[in-house]
């Protein structure tokens, strides 16, 4: 039995620590990402639980996002104490409803932990409603915010102790690619493009929408906490952004100082690639018009229009070859020598298909095992 004074519970675990009888402190994002829990909780609207939450969590909201509205207007406009008459109401009749509905089939013995913006009443009346049953429920101290400052310290302030190496190459040289078959033969590898579901260009759009800045994050930090710091971790050579995207200062500040390993391709096989890849945006010719059209503060109205042409005749591997020529391998360059890239090593492509790609990624690990063991 834990009284209302602080203790910390050293007989389950040597970093939670207890304020209350039910309330629980996480110190370190590692602290998050181990917990021993049965269940992760988060009580907050649909809308707080897509724009950012906790790794593995699931939604079960004791107000929806018009309840949660409604309550914050009666508050400011009315009363304090009528806004939290009306939402106690609907906070216990929501949490009836997942009791019955999505919580009973748990037995006695389920351990969840549940959290809402800032471990307050949300969360606070959910787990003393769970505890009356007999499930033995914890609440977070802090709430989400607790969390959200562990990420934002460990992407902002601190600096990341991973080794990192960037896999460089021009536009079309397959890197996602490599990457994730690099990831499936054992290598650490962050696809930051896969976290922020973009393609990492101009046309680069995914068919699902990129995840909010917060949780675009949350992912990257979920990611490099369970990486050790005694292996290089792999990221693809990315501009500051993915999309609309902003990698986080301190993995961008590790990446620019990352040795590169380049991989080359010859124009004829980076252009087959992208045609097989990109074919979508390739076809919608619409969108590529406007997309285009809007670099003429780039390039010259002439190389734009003779682009645009190319749209018109349908001409899918000429504008493919035009745009790495006149526009990708220019910009790419650029950055390079902005950046002051240190390139380590060169894997020399074939003709970028299925067997060419898994050599490349073995070729590819067997670098990082040398830098790892050197």
């Amino acid at each position: 039995m834990f009284t209302g004074r602080r203790e910390c519970d050293f007989s389950l675990r040597p970093w939670r620590c207890r304020s209350s009888d039910m309330t629980i402190r996480f110190t370190s994002l590692s602290d998050i990402l181990d917990q021993d829990y049965d269940c992760v909780i988060d009580v907050r609207s649909p809308a707080e639980f897509a724009e950012d939450h906790w790794p593995g969590a699931i939604n079960l909201p004791v107000l929806d996002n018009e309840e949660r509205a409604e309550v914050g207007t009666i508050y400011v406009q009315e009363s304090p104490f009528l806004a939290r008459k009306v939402g106690a109401a609907k906070v216990f009749r929501n949490a009836a409803d997942h009791v019955e509905q999505r919580l009973s089939h748990h037995p006695g013995s389920w351990r969840p932990l549940v959290y809402c913006w800032r471990g307050g009443q949300r969360s606070g009346s959910f787990t003393w409603l769970l505890q009356q049953i007999g499930w033995r429920a914890d609440v977070v101290e802090g709430g989400y915010q607790s969390y959200r400052r562990l990420v934002n310290d460990y992407l902002y302030k601190t600096e990341l102790p991973h080794r990192f190496v960037a896999l460089d190459g021009y536009t079309g040289t397959a890197k996602t690619e490599i990457l994730k078959r690099v990831q499936s033969l054992g290598g650490q590898v962050l696809d930051l493009e896969g976290l922020a579901h973009h393609r990492g260009s101009l046309l680069g759009d995914h068919p699902t929408p990129q995840p909010s800045q917060k949780a675009f994050e949350s992912e990257i930090a979920g990611q490099l906490a369970r990486m050790t710091p005694d292996r290089p971790v792999l990221v693809e050579a990315e501009s500051s952004k993915i999309g609309a995207r902003i990698i986080p200062p301190r993995l961008w500040s590790g990446m620019k100082r990352a040795p590169r390993i380049a991989v080359e391709a010859s124009i004829a096989a980076r252009c087959r690639y992208l045609l097989a890849g990109y074919d979508d945006i390739l076809s919608n010719s619409e969108m590529l018009r406007i997309r285009l059209d809007g670099l003429r503060a780039h390039r010259s109205n002439a190389v734009v229009d003779g682009w645009l042409q190319l749209i018109d005749a349908g001409d899918k591997p000429a504008l493919t070859e035009a745009l790495m020529v006149q526009h990708y391998d220019p910009a790419y360059e650029t950055a390079r020598r902005t950046i002051g890239a240190d390139v380590v090593a060169t894997l020399r492509a074939g003709d970028l298909g299925e067997a060419d790609l898994d050599r490349l990624a073995a070729d590819l690990l067997g670098e990082l095992d040398r830098m790892s063991s050197g």
